[in-house]
């Protein structure tokens, strides 16, 4: 790990003693039993997992909840806005800090523990982009073990004595304040790759699910195995319209982050919004995704898609899907209709993972060439707009990356620059902590 270079006047402190005076402060989630899928409810408190810290700042999609009942009953793994979360069993490493504006409290699972900040000594946003460091994650790394599952030896105790370097509050405001102006790019960003990808996927219910496309008044139903489609329409086997790669993983000697060989995907953990982002390569060519190429992940979860945007080799855990008629668009928002659930495919039916053969008799609509072409020339300027502001998101995350360990050790000095806002907020974080 490279040596952190800090300012003079920056004191170096344990998470203990930025932990607020208050009770929970620092704490785990539910053991056990006392929080499981049958606790879930449609709507009331929200539990936090693993997949709502994993990108960015936190991520909305895929909660779970509990009834507010069940959620007083658990008060000790109650988080709240600029509250901080880790992951200390799983995906080691992951740390999300809780927003305003969506849930007044929110559940920590067992898997999580949760500190709130005394912020007349931190900023919880500087401290959030702190642990997403290299000092950071090291810190919280550095107690680890478990045969199984990966987790965090002691986990309160690591992150009690997990040490900062930690500057005065307005160089923290400041730090904070160029880091998150990223982050809101790229969460800006992301809002309107989701809008667009639910237009792309309405469009393609109104044609293929409800059956009103262009012309259909003309068109005659009749039955099929997928029940009445529209007359010239045939239901296919995925494996008929498409070319299937079934991933394999090489030897995990030839496995490195240096940038060696090919971006090697092993199965989801770096799946984004639309591309998965690069972060293990390959020094062997083995099961290869081209360009365009879908990636389908054949093991749980299973039905998670992404696209591929080069050359990559791909691990046991996912599949690549070309279609042989050049028709990508229309294969990829139709794989998406039918698994907006994960681990289900067919009839419905809960797979953990898909064998070759399963991903070969997925049913597949298949309408006419003219359907399809026209479906896909109204996608062009979606996936087109899609596209450009998923690179985007890509560039940002790769600056502020740059950024960050520059800025959290003090070798870009900020001391001495005004930062529009900042001064507004330094106020209103006084007033709130007065309150």
């Amino acid at each position: 790990m490279v040596k952190m270079l800090t300012k003079s006047r920056w004191n170096t402190v344990k998470v203990e003693q930025l932990a607020a005076n208050t009770k929970h402060a620092l704490a785990m989630g539910p053991f056990g039993s006392r929080i499981t899928k049958d606790n879930f409810v449609d709507s009331g408190v929200p539990v936090i997992r693993g997949v709502n810290i994993s990108n960015d700042l936190f991520d909305h999609k895929n909660l779970v909840f509990i009834t507010e009942t069940k959620a007083d009953e658990l008060a000790a793994s109650n988080a709240f806005p600029d509250d901080l979360v880790f992951t200390h069993r799983g995906t080691l490493g992951q740390v999300g800090i809780i927003p305003w504006g969506y849930y007044p409290r929110y559940v920590v699972s067992q898997s999580q523990m949760k500190l709130t900040c005394d912020q007349t000594k931190v900023l919880p946003m500087f401290l959030y982009y702190y642990f997403r460091s290299e000092w950071g994650q090291h810190e919280l790394l550095s107690h680890t073990g478990g045969s199984g599952v990966p987790a965090i030896s002691s986990p309160l105790t690591t992150l009690r004595n997990a040490t900062i370097h930690l500057p005065p509050l307005p160089t923290q405001r400041k730090i904070a304040a160029i880091l998150s102006a990223y982050d809101e790019l790229i969460e800006n960003n992301t809002r309107r790759i989701a809008i667009l990808e639910e237009m792309a996927q309405s469009l393609y219910r109104e044609w293929f699910v409800h059956f009103r496309f262009p012309g259909h008044e003309k068109k005659k139903m009749v039955e099929s195995p997928l029940g009445l489609i529209p007359e010239g329409w045939e239901m296919v086997k995925l494996g008929e319209v498409c070319n299937i790669t079934m991933g394999q993983s090489p030897s995990s000697e030839y496995y490195n982050s240096r940038g060696e060989g090919l971006p090697f995907h092993q199965g989801v953990s770096d799946f984004g919004e639309r591309f998965p982002t690069d972060r293990m390569y390959c020094s062997i060519e083995n099961r290869i995704a081209e360009d365009g190429d879908i990636l389908f992940s054949v093991r749980a979860p299973v039905g998670r898609i992404n696209l591929a945007n080069k050359k990559i080799v791909i691990g046991r855990g996912l599949c690549a899907i070309r279609s042989k008629t050049g028709n990508q668009r229309f294969v990829y928002q139709q794989l998406k209709e039918q698994f907006q659930e994960e681990d289900t495919i067919g009839n419905g039916a809960i797979f953990k993972s898909v064998t070759k053969e399963d991903m070969h008799n997925i049913k597949m609509l298949w309408p006419s060439t003219e359907i399809i072409s026209s479906f896909e020339k109204f996608l062009e300027s979606i996936f087109s707009v899609l596209d450009v502001l998923t690179k985007k998101n890509a560039n940002l995350r790769k600056t502020r990356d740059l950024l960050l360990p520059k800025l959290i050790s003090g070798e870009l000095d900020v001391e001495q620059l005004e930062i529009a806002g900042v001064e507004e907020s330094e106020e209103r974080e006084t007033k709130a902590v007065e309150a």
